[in-house]
């Protein structure tokens, strides 16, 4: 299957990600675990690499990366810009595209003779909508959420517009948010490629996100629902703030119920999606029933059974019919079962409340801006206050002491984001953006949904279990906890060793040394060979440093590298040293390279 351009979902599995990305791997386990998903093909990793080579795109590419600079959010726009118009007004190989087209008209046929999908006989014969979606290779992973990076197009219909689609899904993997955020992760930019999904369009009466785990409080007891009419697109954006459910997973009784005006809706049209009014008499009404709540719930256990871990999950429902479009592992899990009550700020003005998203206190100044042009004015420290985010706002957020918006749910993407951040979020907070004025330093409480005036003094912090501070990100250490078994971290990332020094750990039993080598950038040979070993040496030594200063004098394991050919074949210089092996996995690695070198 490694040189197939096209395969249909049953066809892969979830260690298929270097050939269809984390998203269409996962579609693929999904199908083959009896999981209801709209069904459709994946343009593989494969076809990608073709149109690139075809076209001479990587030197171009490499070019305009060369000259970003990663802190300055024009620079960064400008290159994107660049990259994907030349990604954009290539052409896919004559072959590729017949083939793509093929797929297209098969699958309507295929979706409702394999896996009885409801799809009419008169629509056999018509362009079929489909929505194209963009699956990296390194996306969905756990520890590292890169939700929201590449494009989702939907209501896609006609070979012209799907061919210009897939271009157009490919280009997003070069999104000024996505170049940001590899570089931020130091993960190679051309080591992370792009499948893409097309699966039949689902004309979603309602849809929404599921978490099967609290994403709050971390308890796994609960699963934890949220749904708007119409298609999803609104409710990752956070545009609109959802219904909320809480389930038991033992009893599967409703918890919690928390129904929100729903004024506009995004739906299929002839063209594409467009947003149109609720009707006035289902504005106030809860967007699914009890029973649907159940049925969802249901299968989000379902698929967190088949895949051992809590999951991050978006469904739609046609006709009562429910479908999961896609399912990723929950990245923001702590191991602190987090208690609301513990995060109480007693004695302030209240300003604004709206729901907890992200727990932890933190106060700052107030910084109001309503697009990602504005995301310049925030500086480390400022409380950032939005109607909503979305990904392009992410290296304002990574600035920010704390985030207010005024829109979206506990699964929106602000929400997400903080978490992953560590940064306490409020959202879905009505009246923010005027209630709070511009550089009035406020307290923001993450766990209760409060936004308070003015700061707070450590005292009155003492207890609480995560607290952000305008100087620095301050996590109070827990009592100390004496165990038989020694507790150790995995660790790659010298700019989080001060910090996760600070938990209750015995030291660093796995210190891996790809982070610190992907972040040099250069193949060492290429430095040997210019007399330019001391570079290496140094950057090497002076990042286990940070290691070992931070945890001392507690132990650390240092790992020597286990980079794989492709992936130093990635380096700058790579080429001239690496071979090309068609399984890097098995290949000239670990100690066999130790050996040789």
């Amino acid at each position: 299957m490694v040189d197939k351009n096209i395969v249909w979902f049953e066809e892969v599995e979830k260690h298929d990600t270097p050939l269809v990305g984390g998203k269409g791997a996962n579609l693929g386990e999904m199908l083959r675990a009896g999981i209801p998903i709209p069904y459709g093909f994946i343009i593989t990793v494969h076809a990608y690499d073709q149109f690139i080579a075809e076209n001479n795109l990587k030197s171009k590419i490499e070019d305009y990366l060369n000259t970003t600079d990663f802190k300055d959010t024009s620079s960064l726009n400008r290159v994107s810009s660049h990259i994907k118009k030349e990604i954009i007004k290539s052409p896919i190989p004559k072959q590729l595209a017949r083939e793509i087209i093929k797929y297209y008209y098969q699958l309507p046929q295929k979706a409702r003779a394999k896996y009885r999908m409801n799809i009419s006989l008169k629509s056999l014969f018509k362009d079929p909508l489909v929505a194209i979606r963009s699956s990296a290779t390194a996306e969905d992973l756990p520890g590292a959420s890169f939700a929201g990076q590449q494009a989702t197009f939907l209501d896609i219909k006609g070979e012209a517009n799907l061919l210009e689609n897939v271009r157009a899904a490919w280009a997003s993997l070069f999104e000024p948010r996505a170049i940001f955020y590899r570089h931020e992760q130091h993960i190679d930019q051309f080591k992370v490629k792009i499948a893409v999904p097309v699966q039949l369009m689902v004309t979603s009466d309602a849809s929404g996100v599921m978490f099967t785990i609290d994403p709050i409080t971390n308890d796994k007891s609960k699963v934890v629902i949220e749904a708007v009419y119409g298609l999803g697109e609104m409710i990752v954006q956070g545009t609109l703030t959802p219904d909320h459910f809480e389930m038991d997973k033992k009893t599967g009784t409703i918890l919690a119920k928390q129904i929100s005006t729903q004024a506009k809706m995004m739906v299929k049209a002839e063209n594409g999606a467009k947003v149109i009014s609720v009707p006035e008499n289902k504005r106030n009404t809860q967007k699914i029933s009890d029973k649907l709540v159940k049925e969802i719930a249901l299968l989000g256990l379902k698929i967190e059974k088949h895949y051992f871990f809590p999951q991050d999950i978006e469904w739609a429902t046609e006709d009562n019919q429910v479908y999961i479009v896609q399912s990723r592992p929950v990245t923001t899990i702590s191991s602190q079962l987090i208690n609301h009550q513990e995060l109480r700020t007693k004695n302030q003005e209240l300003i604004v409340k709206g729901d907890p998203a992200s727990p932890g206190i933190a106060f700052g100044p107030a910084k109001v801006i309503t697009s990602a042009k504005e995301i310049h004015k925030i500086v480390k420290g400022d409380i950032l206050v939005a109607p909503q985010t979305d990904p392009d706002f992410v290296p304002a957020m990574k600035k920010a002491a704390a985030i207010i918006t005024e829109r979206g749910g506990r699964t929106s993407h602000a929400a997400i984001v903080s978490r992953e951040l560590g940064i306490p979020a409020v959202v879905g907070a009505l009246g923010a953006t005027k209630l709070i004025k511009p550089h009035l330093v406020v307290t923001v409480n993450g766990a209760t949904g409060e936004v308070f005036k003015g700061g707070i003094q450590r005292s009155t912090i003492k207890n609480s279990l995560t607290v952000s501070l305008p100087t620095k990100h301050n996590s109070l250490s827990h009592p100390h906890l004496i165990t038989a078994t020694k507790v150790y971290v995995n660790l790659g990332e010298p700019s989080r060793a001060k910090e996760t020094s600070k938990l209750n750990v015995d030291g660093v039993g796995l210190l891996r040394a790809e982070f610190m080598i992907a972040d040099i950038g250069i193949h060492p040979k290429k430095l040997i060979k210019e007399g330019k070993e001391k570079v290496f040496i140094h950057k090497l030594a002076d990042d286990l440093l940070a290691f070992t200063q931070a945890f001392s004098p507690r132990l650390v394991v240092y790992r020597a590298t286990d980079f794989k050919t492709n992936e130093y074949g990635h380096l700058k210089g790579g080429g001239e040293f690496e071979p090309i092996e068609s399984n890097p996995m098995l290949g000239y690695r670990g100690a066999y390279r130790y050996v040789n070198d």
